[in-house]
């Protein structure tokens, strides 16, 4: 057997070098390489991992196996994997299942390809990984000890599995970690979003209404990050407590049917589907722009959108127009799939640096614990998070304050 399905293997140096620029920008994740390199915690135990497949997940690979684990890789989205990375993991002796612009029925053979070497952990994003297991090979989850999960979405399509008593193993909410929504989803999601909308229209972001569907932590970055940069900001919400927080950050806060004719940009990061719809696409601006920032490309309406087009153009790479039956235009960013990712290089490498130490070291928990986990979702202990995040302050060369002995006591008792 072959043990890559990449696009190019020839293509292996650029990808080194990006991974290369990377490891450079990311001193969690070098100081868990050289630990790993030296104890060897994962010494035979096989790792599968679908996340989005570029520099930064690359780095994270190479990491556990430099710890001895034996890592079978694919990506979590048809048009995030970059392919001149995935040659460089191949090149890299690992096994490796991805290329960019993959069909559905590809990406699903390379889900179920990365779980051939029967994994004992997964490293998943968006749960793909796991809902492989669940729905079409249950006959896996006899060897998985566990497994941590990225994302938003991941960790819906886990609690769901949880709540009903289906989950087959234990599962870390990565994503629910201080140190990666915290600082991914909020900045990281905020920076690169905005990224590639710039670099994919090269329109000025200025004088622009955009409207933001939602207020979680993904979205907050996505409106402060376009407020930074001359935007108006309007935010929708489902939350009553969240749509206090947006008016209060000095957003305009209403709902999606008013706020549709209003705005030039549309940004969607809720995990839910459907959030723009058709109906209100056909009272939006010609020209309108439509972008989806969470995981699956259902938030913005692109089958209903298919369907309803009277005609459908490539008006610049990787944006597509669609002329609805009112004469009007509107234009998809990456087919309204992850735009920061799809369409760009995703989060910065600083960011990722902490949300995937949260990845190795939640691997290691289970590698250590799995003996002694139910089959739930779990938490990231406080202590792990805290563990990152004063890591993360040394390689800033940054010192804080610590609770002297009186302190504590004081903070411990209930007499003044």
């Amino acid at each position: 057997m072959q043990y890559y399905d990449v696009r190019d293997i020839s293509l292996a140096p650029s990808g080194h070098q990006k991974i290369e620029w990377v490891r450079k920008n990311m001193p969690l994740l070098r100081g868990l390489e050289e630990e790993f390199r030296r104890t060897k915690p994962f010494e035979g135990v096989k790792v599968s991992l679908s996340v989005h497949l570029e520099a930064k997940t690359a780095y994270l690979c190479l990491v556990l196996a430099a710890g001895g684990a034996e890592m079978s890789v694919t990506g979590s989205n048809v048009l995030s994997t970059q392919d001149d990375v995935a040659a460089a993991l191949a090149d890299s002796g690992l096994r490796v299942f991805a290329y960019h612009g993959a069909t559905q029925d590809e990406y699903d053979r390379h889900i179920e390809m990365c779980l051939e070497h029967k994994p004992n952990i997964i490293i998943d994003d968006g749960a793909d990984l796991v809902s492989m297991i669940h729905e079409k090979r249950p006959d896996l989850a006899e060897d998985v000890w566990g497994g941590c999960e990225e994302t938003t979405t991941g960790i819906i399509r886990l609690k769901a599995l949880d709540r009903e008593g289906l989950l087959k193993f234990p599962m870390m909410a990565v994503n629910d970690a201080k140190c990666k929504h915290l600082f991914d989803n909020r900045y990281g999601t905020g920076q690169s979003t905005w990224d590639s909308i710039m670099r994919n229209t090269n329109l000025i972001i200025a004088a622009k209404t955009v409207v933001v569907v939602g207020y979680g932590w993904c979205s907050r970055g996505i409106a402060m990050r376009a407020a930074a940069l001359g935007a108006k900001v309007i935010v929708t919400e489902i939350d009553p407590v969240k749509a206090i927080e947006a008016r209060m950050d000095g957003f305009d806060v209403m709902k999606m049917e008013k706020a549709a004719p209003l705005g030039d940009i549309f940004v969607s990061a809720t995990g839910c589907a459907w959030t723009i719809t058709v109906d209100h696409m056909l009272t939006m601006k010609d020209g309108a722009i439509l972008t989806n920032a969470g995981h699956f490309n259902c938030e913005v309406d692109m089958e209903g959108l298919e369907k309803a087009a009277v005609e459908k153009k490539e008006v610049r790479s990787n944006i597509m127009g669609y002329r609805l039956p009112n004469g009007k235009w509107v234009n998809v960013i990456a087919e309204g799939r992850l735009v920061n990712i799809a369409a760009a290089d995703g989060h910065p490498a600083e960011i990722m640096d902490l949300s995937f130490a949260v990845q190795a070291l939640g691997a290691l928990y289970i590698r250590e614990n799995h003996e002694k986990l139910g089959n739930h979702l779990i938490n990231i202990p406080e202590e792990m998070d805290n563990i990152i995040a004063r890591r993360k302050l040394d390689a800033w060369g940054i010192e804080i304050d610590t609770l002297t002995p009186e302190q504590e006591k004081y903070l411990n008792s209930w007499q003044i």
